[in-house]
């Protein structure tokens, strides 16, 4: 039944006008496409088989990994509403070098049991310049800064240490022959350094009386020697001898003049006997349409081609947060622990973004969360700096020494703490790439491919949505992470 026309009208309501009018669509909007900018500056690679060998020169030296935490398993009597505290994960012990040597992970277990936790506050020292090493630090909270004395007055900072990292490390190493009696420490190395906390510490600490104490008991078992768990000075120095600046196999050469005519050395390069190899990854579902929307309503869009699309930008986004956060192949965690610096006090500085493009060379972008730009500037600001900005891809970018900075929105922020990513990008330059493998069946874009799946008693169409990736960093300095950057200070 039909509502009754006001009589007090006097002309047609526009309700029942638009009933004769056609109504100008849009195609269906979505608010979480982004930028997408790691995806657009990244070099790809085809890969053909499905798997990208990095090929490389061998390395000899020892390289660091970080150290894991887990939640500790609650005793009897334990408050059960209690959250449980953070433990040393054992097996990650041996991404330490002076316990890499240890691959029986129930042994790294008892060495991670015997840690005991102790906290610093701002501005305390933990460990003095000279002195001996008596314990390994593992950093749970906070920052440490590395201090070192200086030709002159002021004390040089040689770096700065967050949660997972260690130091200390290096009093484990020893020497086959023991020092004497008289004198116990008389081959003992000394620290070089004041390790100051930054902020407040909280680390676990782990005697190396302890560390000892238990491969003796292992040894004592007839299980191996002590250089079966421990490495020597000797190791050591025998490896540094042998490798270059960046711990690849050194290659002998002469320079000089030949007035007196030396003998020139043969040498080799060595390859690394075990290169890594990336899978692509794959991202896929299955989209589901009504037969009768398929057929009828594709006027002015066709409901099909929307639906693919919408699919599409979805699996995008999947792409790049995978290729940032993935445990496997995420630039976030494929970074070397060298590459891994810290604040000096929270926020981004100028002063920390100099020292992340300091360590490699060609720098070509920088890739941080909204936020996290944001609060670099408002460092810039309050030094009276201003940022220039350059042209990429014809628009504005803002940019720190040449450098364009990008926004990334799949970095993510955990407590108003974030990550800012500086890499050099391309084959050429042994950087980062972007993996993908061309000419997939029924491909719509490089590596992404929709399929006819069928038809089903219900009459719903089915189609499988596929994309392939992966990315690959080819040496460890392609990449570096600016950690525990803190976007909430103002």
């Amino acid at each position: 039944m039909s509502e009754e026309l006001d009589s007090k009208r006097l002309s047609l309501p526009k309700e029942q006008a638009r009933t004769l009018a056609s109504t100008t669509k849009t195609r269906p909007q979505m608010e979480s496409i982004s930028s997408r900018s790691l995806l657009k500056v990244l070099p790809w690679v085809n890969v053909s088989g499905g798997y990208y060998r990095v090929n490389r020169r061998q390395i000899l030296e020892i390289r660091p990994g970080l150290v894991s935490f887990v939640k500790a398993e609650k005793k009897d009597g334990d408050d059960k509403n209690k959250e449980a505290e953070l433990a040393i994960y054992g097996p990650s012990l041996s991404q330490m070098p002076s316990l890499s040597k240890i691959k029986d992970d129930e042994l790294l277990k008892r060495i991670a049991a015997a840690a005991e936790k102790e906290d610093f506050a701002k501005g305390k020292t933990i460990v003095d310049h000279g002195s001996v090493p008596t314990h390994l630090y593992i950093i749970l909270s906070g920052k440490v800064a590395f201090l070192q004395p200086g030709v002159y007055d002021a004390a040089n900072a040689t770096g700065t240490m967050g949660p997972q990292q260690y130091f200390g490390g290096f009093g484990l190493y020893y020497e086959k022959e023991e020092p004497s009696a008289d004198n116990e420490n008389a081959q003992a190395p000394s620290y070089t350094y004041n390790a100051v906390a930054r902020t407040k510490v909280t680390l676990f600490k782990i005697e190396f009386k302890k560390v000892k104490e238990i491969i003796n008991d292992i040894v004592s078992k007839g299980l191996g020697g002590i250089d079966n768990y421990l490495l020597t000075q000797k190791e050591i120095t025998d490896k540094f001898q042998k490798t270059n600046r960046k711990g690849e196999t050194s290659v002998d050469f002469f320079t000089g003049f030949h007035d007196d005519e030396p003998s020139i050395p043969s040498t080799f390069v060595a390859y690394d006997a075990n290169p890594r190899e990336y899978e692509l990854s794959t991202g896929q579902t299955i989209l589901k349409i009504h037969s009768k929307v398929a057929d009828l309503y594709n006027n002015p869009y066709n409901q099909t081609e929307e639906q693919v699309r919408l699919t599409v930008e979805e699996l995008r986004e999947a792409q790049e947060y995978e290729m940032i956060n993935n445990k496997d192949f995420g630039l976030l965690n494929n970074c070397d622990y060298r590459q891994r610096i810290q604040t000096e006090t929270g926020p981004p500085t100028p002063d920390d973004m100099d020292e992340l493009l300091s360590r490699r060379r060609k720098t070509q972008y920088i890739f941080a969360h909204p936020k996290a730009v944001a609060a670099f500037t408002r460092e810039c600001t309050k030094r009276g700096i201003y940022p220039a900005t350059i042209e990429l891809d014809g628009r504005q970018a803002i940019a720190w020494r040449g450098v364009p900075i990008l926004t990334c929105n799949k970095i993510p922020v955990v407590d108003g703490l974030t990550s800012i990513i500086a890499m050099r990008t391309g084959e050429d330059d042994q950087g980062v790439v972007g993996l993908y493998q061309m000419g997939i069946p029924e491909e719509i874009e490089p590596s992404m491919s929709v399929r006819y799946m069928g038809i089903d008693e219900k009459a719903i169409i089915s189609y499988l949505i596929t994309n392939y990736f992966s990315v690959a960093v080819l040496v460890p300095d392609a990449l570096g992470i600016l950690e525990n950057v803190e976007v909430g200070i103002y």
